[in-house]
Formats: C-alpha cells, sequence, structure tokens
C-alpha cells in the first residue's frame, strides 16, 4: 500500500477515546478498533493485515522505533509518544502505551496491544524539536549516530534518565 503524503493539518483526537490494536511479533496489524480505523482513514479491513508501520509518519524518529522494538521484544512495556500519518496525509499525535501479548501456556510472546490517547499540546512542543534533531541526524549519519544523540540529551537530563524514565516523567505531567 502506497504511503501518503504527508500535509500539516493536524487531526483532532477525541480526548474520551482510546484507539487501540494489537499485532503479531512482526508489527502486523491483527486486531484494531472502530477508533483506530476513523481516525487513520483507513477501514478496519484495511489495516488487518498490514504492518504497523503505515501510519508511521516520516517525521517521527527510527531510533524511536528501535528503541520501542528492543524494549518489548525483551518482555518489557513501554510508554510513547508518537505521530503518526492518515490515509489522507494529515497527522495525529498520540501517548501510547505497549504491552505485550504471552500466549497462556508457553507464556511466549505472541503479540502486542497498544492503547493510545491524545496526548497534550505541551508534550508535543517539548518533544518535537528532539525528533526534528534525531530525524536530521538519521537522515545525514545513520540510526545509531542518532541514537548516541538521544543518550547524551537524556545524560545531560541527568545521571539515570533512560528513554523509560523519559516517557514516565512525560507521563506524569500528562
Amino acid at each position: 500500500m502506497k504511503k501518503p503524503t504527508p500535509i500539516d493539518e493536524e487531526i483532532v483526537l477525541d480526548r474520551s477515546k482510546y484507539i487501540e490494536s494489537q499485532t503479531d511479533t512482526k508489527g502486523i496489524i491483527t486486531f484494531c478498533n472502530d477508533y483506530f480505523a476513523e481516525i487513520s482513514g483507513y477501514s478496519v479491513d484495511e489495516l488487518i493485515g498490514q504492518p504497523h508501520s503505515i501510519v508511521r509518519h516520516p517525521d517521527m524518529p527510527r531510533v524511536v522505533f528501535k528503541l520501542l522494538w528492543e524494549r518489548i521484544q525483551s518482555g518489557k512495556n513501554i510508554l510513547a509518544v508518537i505521530k503518526n500519518l492518515a490515509k489522507d496525509g494529515r497527522y495525529y499525535w498520540v501517548f501510547t502505551h505497549f504491552e505485550i501479548v504471552r500466549d497462556l501456556n508457553t507464556k511466549e510472546i505472541v503479540g502486542y496491544k497498544a492503547y493510545r490517547k491524545a496526548t497534550s499540546k505541551h508534550i508535543v512542543e517539548v518533544l518535537s524539536p528532539l525528533y526534528k534533531k534525531l530525524v536530521e541526524i538519521e537522515t545525514k549519519e545513520g540510526i545509531e549516530a542518532s541514537e548516541k544523540y538521544l543518550d547524551k540529551v537524556l545524560k545531560e537530563k541527568g545521571d539515570h534518565i533512560t528513554i523509560d524514565n523519559l516517557m514516565e516523567e512525560i507521563h506524569r505531567f500528562y
């Protein structure tokens, strides 16, 4: 499926609703709620079977998804603020809580659930410049350089700041 061309128009989310989805271990969508379909502009049938990256906005640094995947594949949940791309090219920001789905018998990871809700303008204002810088670095020097820059920024915030601490901090302000 061809990615839409981004336009500079934000979709305003209903703060009382959650966007929900579930994927297999490779990130292929196996479930999504109607609100996800409504906001993304895709039908539920168009979303099921697609990689979740179908809604990845090009303004999002790849390093954020690298860290996200490393975290959830190791069996740990994570929180993230993500800018997504709708089918018509508009965008929407979400605060996302990811959860691990395990087989009840074997306890093996069989997929991931994500619950998303509207994020505050303040959080977007704080993260947008950082995300923009990370994308710039990735474009010029690659994802490894982007990750080193992010580590440096977090270390400047304090000795024990990690991406998890950063997301928890953002969640507290939410």
